[in-house]
């Protein structure tokens, strides 16, 4: 029990660094093997991961230079998909973020979930990042999910679940998220594929080794 206590731990750890450090736009440093693991794992190709934190980091950009101090707005691209979370201070300005996304190239569609209120509080978005941990560790310890095929959002208490996962995974990963003390509501953006689809993405186990 203790072990398992301990694994729970580290693994919240682990995603509340990343999550804070991706919020402060911060360079993180991983291991190779690690990075490696998390890019094999993605079920997206390893180009269109490219392109994903190419329009995050052009769109996030863009939008602080039109908004400046004035809102406070997270941009998450899964496979050229955007969710825009977050909160400004007028529709107009939610409009004009929208517009933004709509001429950043290769955005396929744009779910904008901004909400038009005061900025959230520095405690508020630590919160966040705290629930995004023990989510991602609840799905690692799961062991019938793929933690990495699903990103994560929290926003003041409502979670978001993007990914390319089956209508099963969904509905666990789902219930999970909404077993954790804190979440106020669950909100799938994904993409859903068969079980066929599935196991065609499952990467294959290496040959075994014939020894002679």
């Amino acid at each position: 029990m203790k072990i398992a206590s301990q694994k729970l731990l580290n693994s919240v750890l682990l995603y509340a660094c990343l999550g804070a450090a991706v919020s402060a736009c911060a360079p993180i440093m991983l291991g190779g093997a690690v990075m490696g693991t998390l890019m094999a794992t993605d079920r997206r190709t390893s180009g269109m991961q490219v392109e994903d934190e190419g329009i995050e980091l052009k769109a996030g950009s863009r939008i602080r230079e039109s908004l400046g101090e004035r809102g406070h707005v997270n941009v998450t691209s899964y496979n050229r998909q955007v969710l825009l979370t977050g909160e400004v201070p007028s529709a107009t300005d939610k409009q004009q973020v929208e517009q933004i996304l709509s001429k950043v190239e290769n955005v396929r569609s744009v779910v904008n979930e901004i909400d038009v209120m005061e900025i959230s509080t520095l405690s508020q978005r630590t919160s966040d990042t705290v629930l995004t941990g023990k989510i991602k560790a609840s799905m690692v310890d799961a062991q019938d999910l793929f933690a990495n095929a699903f990103k994560v959002v929290t926003e003041r208490g409502t979670v978001y679940l993007m990914g390319r996962v089956t209508q099963r995974e969904a509905n666990r990963a789902t219930d999970l998220a909404r077993g954790i003390d804190g979440v106020k509501k669950v909100v799938r953006v994904v993409e859903l594929i068969s079980e066929e689809e599935l196991q065609r993405l499952q990467p294959k186990p290496a040959p075994a080794e014939v020894k002679k």
